[in-house]
């Protein structure tokens, strides 16, 4: 549960957020025409004689859509309705040449199901918390208007018009902004992991439309308002934020809240009204004449079940309980398919689990952070990083020395193994070398001798660091603990 409260002049709100995000389904054509659908292509170049409502053109179902956001539905543990129907949604504009969507209101293709987020502390998430999904229908998005190319004229481009969307509907569940976040971080590392959509939301490829109300404690829901197209985690919190300090200002002040359609500003941080909003019978929604109702085989929904990965939460739990890995660090690890993916490429090839997980969340984020990369732009692969920790473990390499290697291997892209070899940074077990030096730093530092067989226990700390710095940090350090104590001891 979450304690996030308004304090208003006269008493406390509760504010009740439910989301619509809006996936574009990951396939290489629309949803229902052979036209690409790749981001970044020159306007109306990606356009079919369906997209553009051409006389005479007929949709036809792309399945491979179809089985993505099955295969969606499954992954949050909904139903898959076995019989579904497109309709048809009424609305003139300029970006729709149709001047209808087809989507699917009454009979959606996904049914009820529910997604895990965590407790947050921090974020005021005191507990896990299910947040119910109330459907997941699939629709063709609209075309895109471009206000910033003419001073007098919009124009229009319909590269985007015909993509397939899986619109996710959840229940209003959720009770504050840091709960909103949890969902959409969530619901978006599930479907990068399930693969149906990659949840780049800076090109807009997943974005949420914000329902936002405020009621006293206990009360019946509040009249909503609908924030549209959010396109980050952080701008959905920030629009639940200021729309429900707004409500509750006006509430307080006597006034009403007004159903309607917002938009959120990212520059000022607030929301402002676009339009009174919509009811399902102003689109005079209606059965798609065009299109036969989606009947699925058995057959067909087990064999999406099966395509299904291993998902976040059984990975992180499998992570801890069987790998021996923290839960912090499974939880970082698991949190991005890429990461997750990179750190299983790095166990594949022999690595031990806890000691890549500390590795990875240290030597190898720490440099990326620092090179401004991501993890799969990583200029050391997972398989150089297994024979790196490998010579560590073996003796090889001691702790200093594998971040000296670990140094040239960004630089250089070479393999831990030819670094060794060719400048000589192989770990020293040779014990009468060490004994050789360790005897000349006494020689060098007897009031320090002196002072530690005087009581003084902590200068070994200071003897272990001068053996390592003058055998330039190659000496194996247990070797060196070993003899040295024996040293002192004489």
């Amino acid at each position: 549960m979450s304690n996030y409260r308004i304090q208003g002049a006269t008493g406390e709100w509760e504010v009740v957020i439910g989301l619509e995000v809006h996936a574009q389904v990951v396939s290489n054509s629309k949803l229902f025409s052979g036209a690409a659908t790749a981001f970044g292509a020159e306007p109306n170049t990606q356009v079919s004689l369906v997209d553009a409502a051409m006389p005479g053109m007929l949709p036809v179902p792309n399945m491979e859509c179809i089985r993505q956001a099955v295969r969606t539905g499954l992954a949050i543990n909904a139903e898959i309705n076995r019989w579904s129907r497109f309709d048809r949604k009424n609305y003139f504009y300029a970006d729709l040449p149709q001047g209808y969507q087809i989507s699917q209101l009454y009979h959606p293709l996904v049914g009820e199901g529910e997604i895990l987020i965590d407790a947050d502390e921090k974020a005021g998430i005191m507990e896990a918390k299910r947040i119910g999904v109330e459907r997941i229908h699939v629709e063709q998005d609209a075309g895109k208007l471009m206000h910033d190319q003419h001073p007098t004229m919009s124009y229009v481009d319909l590269n985007r018009c015909g993509v397939a969307l899986m619109e996710i509907v959840s229940r209003p569940d959720m009770r504050s902004p840091a709960e909103a976040g949890a969902y959409v971080r969530k619901l978006r590392a599930l479907l990068r992991y399930v693969g149906s959509c990659d949840g780049n939301m800076e090109e807009g490829s997943m974005r949420a439309d914000v329902n936002v109300s405020v009621r006293r404690p206990g009360e019946e829901f509040g009249t909503r308002t609908e924030t549209k197209n959010v396109n980050s985690v952080r701008f959905v919190m920030a629009t639940i934020e200021h729309e429900a300090n707004r409500q509750v200002d006006v509430l307080e002040a006597g006034g009403k809240i007004v159903q309607e359609t917002r938009l959120f500003d990212p520059d000022s941080g607030t929301t402002r009204s676009m339009r009174s909003k919509e009811d399902a019978h102003d689109y005079r929604y209606f059965p798609d004449p065009d299109l036969l109702p989606l009947e699925l085989t058995e057959e067909f929904v087990e064999a999406c079940r099966f395509s299904l990965p291993e998902l976040p939460d059984a990975k992180r739990a499998r992570y801890v309980e069987l790998l021996g890995i923290s839960q912090y660090n499974a939880d970082v690890l698991t949190a991005e398919v890429e990461t997750a993916r990179w750190f299983e490429k790095v166990l594949d090839a022999g690595a031990e689990a806890k000691q890549a997980a500390n590795w990875v969340m240290s030597d190898l984020f720490g440099a990326l952070n620092r090179l401004g990369k991501t993890i799969i732009e990583s200029p050391v692969s997972p398989e150089q990083a297994a024979e790196l920790l490998a010579l560590v473990a073996d003796g090889t390499l001691s702790g200093t020395l594998s971040k000296q290697v670990f140094e040239i291997m960004l630089e250089t892209g070479d393999h831990p193994g030819k670094i060794v070899e060719e400048r000589g940074l192989k770990q020293t077990s040779d014990t009468g070398a060490i004994e050789a030096v360790i005897a000349e730093i006494l020689a060098k530092n007897p009031g320090q001798l002196e002072q530690y067989r005087s009581g003084k226990e902590a200068l070994f700390g200071f003897f272990v660091g001068q053996t390592m710095k003058a055998m330039a940090g190659k000496a194996n350090p247990q070797v060196v603990n070993e003899l040295l104590k024996k040293a002192l001891a004489n």
